[in-house]
C-alpha cells in the first residue's frame, strides 16, 4: 500500500526522492532536529499564532496531524456554516494528498482565499510549490479560490515600541495566477512520487549538494556514511560544474580528484593536504599573523534577532548585540578578560556600544573570527550617531583572524571547515565547546530571551549568565589559543 502524501513529503520529494521514501517507510533513520531546527519551528509557529489576528475571528480547526479524517469533518462543518469567514488549520484531502492551510478567509460570494504564513521576509520558491500543491487540493475538491499566496513579513516594518501594527509587520504576496499555470507539473509530481513510494526499496541516490538545498534534510547524516572520510564535497567552494564533472568520474574521494581538474588554489591547497595527509603552512603566514599592534583584542558578540519586532525602532530580524567578550593579551604576554552581558529586557544597543568602547580603547588590533563583528559595530554606529565616529574607529583597527587562517594555513582534519568549532579541537585539542553548558550561537540567542523572561525563576536566571559568560568567553579565548598555536607551527 502507498503511503498517502502531505503538503510536507510532497516538498520534501521535490528536494529528492529519496527524502521522501525515507520519510514515509523509514523515518527512524531521521537524524534529531537540532537546535538551530527547533527554534526556526518555534519562531515559524509564533509567527503564525500573530498572523491569525490579522484575521481575527477566525475557527481554529484543533485535531491534529493524527486525526486528519476528523479534522477534515470539522473543517467541513465550519466551511458550511455561512457565519465563518475565517477558518485556522483548515484540514482537506484530494487524490490521496492531505493538507492543512494556515488560514482560509471567506472572499466574495462562494470564493476563498488562501493565506500561507511564513516567518521569512520574502517569498522563496520553495513556498511557491508549498501554496501549489495546496491550491491543487482545494481546487480538486471543488473550492472556488480567489487569491491564494504567502503572507510573510514586511522587513521595512518599523516598531514604534507601542503595539504591533499588523497591517504593516505583515505583507501578503498573491500567487495565484502563478500556481495555476503549475498544476498540471504538481499533478506530473504527485505521480512521480507515488511511483517512487510503491518501490520496495528506496532509490538510488547518493549524497550530494541537494541534501542541503533548500534545507538540510534529516537523513543527511544516514546517506553520509557511506561516503569516504575525505568526501569532495569538503573541497571549499565547489562549484555545480565541478561537481559534475567528479560525478561523472565517479570520484567521491577528495584523494582521487585528478591534478587536471580545475580548482581554485584552496581547493588544490586541500587536496594536496589530503593525499599527503600533512598540515599547509604559508610562507608568510607567522609574519601575517606578527603584524597584530598590542594590546590585542579578541572581541566576540553574541546576538539575537527576533522574527517579531521587541523593541522601539527596530525590524522585523533586527540584529541585537547582547553580550559581548574581549581578551586583550598584552606586549608582556598578560592576557586579561572583560565582558558584557545585558540581564534586562530592553533594547541592549546603547550600552553594549558605550561598555564596548570603554574596554576597546583607542590603541590597538582587534582581532576577530569572521567579518561578523565589523557587520554588528557597523550597525550600531548607524544606529547611535553620538558614538558614530568612535565606532567607526574601531573597525578600521579590525583583522579577521578566520580570512588569514583560511588563506595561510589547512589541516586535513578540518575536513573542509574553517569554523572556530571545528578547528579549535584539530589546532586546540585540550580546549572543546563539549563541555559548555551553551555550545552554539543559536543557543545562547534561545538561552538570552529565556533570562529576560520576567517570569524565569531568579535562579534559573543566574544559571542562564554564567554559562552565557561561559560560553562567549570561550569564543574569545579559541582565538587567542588558535593564534598562539599557528604562530608556533609557522615559526612567527
Amino acid at each position: 500500500m502507498v503511503p498517502p502524501l502531505s503538503k510536507s513529503k510532497f516538498l520534501a520529494g521535490l528536494q529528492c526522492p529519496l527524502r521522501l521514501w525515507y520519510a514515509c517507510h523509514e523515518p527512524d533513520l531521521a537524524s534529531p532536529l537540532s537546535l538551530s531546527q527547533r527554534a526556526i519551528l518555534a519562531m515559524g509557529q509564533r509567527v503564525g499564532e500573530l498572523a491569525r489576528d490579522r484575521y481575527p475571528g477566525g475557527v481554529l480547526i484543533r485535531e491534529n496531524h493524527l486525526h486528519h479524517e476528523k479534522a477534515v469533518r470539522s473543517t467541513r462543518e465550519a466551511l458550511n456554516t455561512p457565519s465563518t469567514f475565517v477558518i485556522y488549520e483548515a484540514a482537506f484531502t484530494f487524490d490521496e494528498v492531505r493538507i492543512r492551510a494556515d488560514i482560509l478567509e471567506r472572499s466574495k460570494g462562494k470564493l476563498w482565499n488562501l493565506v500561507e504564513v511564513k516567518s521569512g521576509t520574502s517569498v522563496k520558491e520553495e513556498n511557491v510549490y508549498d501554496v501549489a500543491v495546496q491550491y491543487y487540493v482545494l481546487t480538486g475538491i471543488g473550492l472556488e479560490v480567489d487569491r491564494a499566496g504567502i503572507l510573510h513579513l514586511n522587513r521595512e516594518y518599523l516598531y514604534d515600541g507601542r503595539e504591533l501594527d499588523l497591517g504593516g509587520l505583515f505583507t501578503f504576496t498573491d500567487l495565484r495566477e502563478r500556481i495555476a499555470e503549475m498544476q498540471p507539473e504538481i499533478a506530473s509530481e504527485i505521480r512521480d512520487f507515488r511511483a517512487t513510494l510503491s518501490q520496495a526499496t528506496p532509490p538510488p541516490i547518493d549524497a550530494s549538494r541537494h541534501c542541503r538545498k533548500p534545507y538540510i534534510c534529516e537523513f543527511f547524516d544516514h546517506c553520509r556514511k557511506p561516503m569516504p572520510d575525505h568526501w569532495v564535497q569538503e573541497l571549499w567552494g565547489l562549484r555545480q560544474d565541478q561537481l559534475d564533472k567528479l560525478a561523472m568520474m565517479g570520484i567521491l574521494d577528495i584523494r582521487d580528484v585528478p591534478k587536471s581538474l580545475e580548482m581554485s588554489a584552496l581547493q588544490a591547497r586541500i587536496r594536496e593536504c589530503v593525499i599527503k595527509n600533512a598540515e599547509h603552512v604559508e610562507a608568510d603566514l607567522g609574519r601575517v599573523l606578527s603584524d597584530y599592534e598590542y594590546p590585542i583584542h579578541f572581541l566576540d558578540f553574541e546576538t539575537v534577532a527576533p522574527a517579531i519586532p521587541r523593541y522601539a525602532n527596530t525590524h522585523p530580524f533586527q540584529m541585537l548585540p547582547f553580550q559581548w567578550s574581549d581578551h586583550i593579551l598584552s606586549e608582556d604576554g598578560v592576557l586579561t578578560h572583560r565582558a558584557y552581558l545585558c540581564r534586562e529586557d530592553r533594547d541592549p544597543r546603547e550600552e553594549v556600544a558605550r561598555t564596548l568602547l570603554e574596554a576597546l580603547g583607542e590603541e590597538g588590533t582587534i582581532c576577530t573570527f569572521s567579518n561578523y563583528e565589523t557587520q554588528v559595530i557597523a550597525d550600531l554606529r548607524d544606529h547611535l550617531p553620538q558614538y558614530r565616529d568612535q565606532l567607526e574607529a574601531t573597525t578600521t583597527r579590525c583583522r579577521d583572524l578566520h580570512t588569514e587562517i583560511r588563506r595561510g594555513y589547512y589541516h586535513p582534519e578540518f575536513h573542509g571547515s574553517f569554523s572556530i568549532k571545528d578547528i579549535l579541537p584539530v589546532l586546540v585539542p585540550s580546549m572543546s565547546y563539549d563541555v559548555l553548558t551553551i555550545h552554539e550561537g543559536v543557543q545562547a540567542g534561545l538561552a538570552y530571551l529565556q533570562m529576560i523572561d520576567p517570569e524565569t525563576p531568579a535562579r534559573e536566571k543566574e544559571r542562564i549568565r554564567k554559562a552565557l559568560l561561559e560560553y562567549c568567553r570561550q569564543d574569545t579565548l579559541a582565538m587567542v589559543r588558535i593564534r598562539n598555536e599557528l604562530l608556533k607551527r609557522s615559526g612567527g
